[in-house]
């Protein structure tokens, strides 16, 4: 099977498979995230490593009032878990789940001996750290340096990247937890984005209705992080925000607890 023939809901999962990685497989766990889990707290041992696949998952650093903000998120580009593989097993950030839906779950030890056993595991995931660190470095300049408006848009758009529709479920209150501004300042550009006909605004949902014009208010954050992804994750050159020359399809369910994981595979 050629490297391309790979195909799965996570795309650094896929690329993984295709690297050689297969005896991931028997350990590979489905679960349900909902919205709100912690999947590890802050300088707590993590345990496993996640991939999502219809959820995203925030890095979120909190201070010692109890203030927050988003350093990170991660969604099915990419992995929960890299202090596993870079020789430590906390971090000062905590991982909550922004998004509800699905991941697949694996015992960090598993994760960590195939990271030792494989040169080309340890490129592609030191590589897809490198991109987590420039999403961590652009997020703040962009929080610095950018109105709310513009992170608004930037964090939207980033969003639905990971996800397969054009609708976020989240409130306005959780938005504003994580770019670490006031609810009433989220709300107040919401309306005027849903006032110039960009988005709806919804009962604890946002749809984006125009992303063309979105992404032209969004600030400079938003492709700069996007063209990071692709240059390290996606050689090929093509411009799409995951790893693309991994082709993607839906995978079969396996029930939780399941020995093996399937996924679907395209000749």
């Amino acid at each position: 099977m050629r490297d391309s023939d790979y195909s799965h809901p996570n795309h650094l999962l896929a690329a993984l498979m295709a690297a050689g990685s297969e005896r991931l497989l028997s350990g590979l766990e489905m679960v349900s995230l909902k919205f709100g889990d912690v999947l590890y707290e802050s300088e707590c041992r993590i345990r496993y490593a996640y991939f999502p696949t219809t959820s995203i998952v925030s890095l979120v650093y909190m201070m010692e009032d109890g203030a927050t903000d988003e350093i990170a998120a991660v969604g099915n580009e990419g992995i929960i878990g890299v202090p596993l593989f870079m020789g430590s097993e906390t971090t000062p950030s905590r991982a909550v789940v922004r998004c509800a839906g699905c991941a697949f779950r694996l015992k960090g030890h598993v994760l960590l001996d195939e990271f030792h056993q494989s040169m080309a595991v340890q490129q592609l995931l030191l590589r897809y750290t490198q991109s987590l660190f420039a999403q961590i470095s652009q997020t703040a300049a962009c929080n610095r340096h950018h109105s709310v408006h513009q992170q608004l848009c930037r964090w939207l758009l980033s969003s639905l990247d990971r996800l397969p529709s054009n609708e976020l479920k989240i409130t306005h209150e959780s938005i504003a937890g994580m770019l670490g501004v006031r609810r009433e300042s989220v709300s107040k550009e919401a309306a005027e984005l849903q006032s110039a006909g960009l988005i709806h605004n919804g009962r604890g949902r946002i749809t984006v209705v125009d992303r063309r014009r979105l992404e032209a208010r969004a600030c400079e954050c938003y492709r700069g992080i996007k063209r990071e992804f692709g240059r390290l994750l996606n050689p090929a050159g093509t411009p799409d925000y995951a790893i693309d020359s991994v082709k993607v399809s839906r995978h079969v369910p396996i029930a939780r607890g399941a020995a093996q994981t399937q996924w679907s595979a395209t000749a």
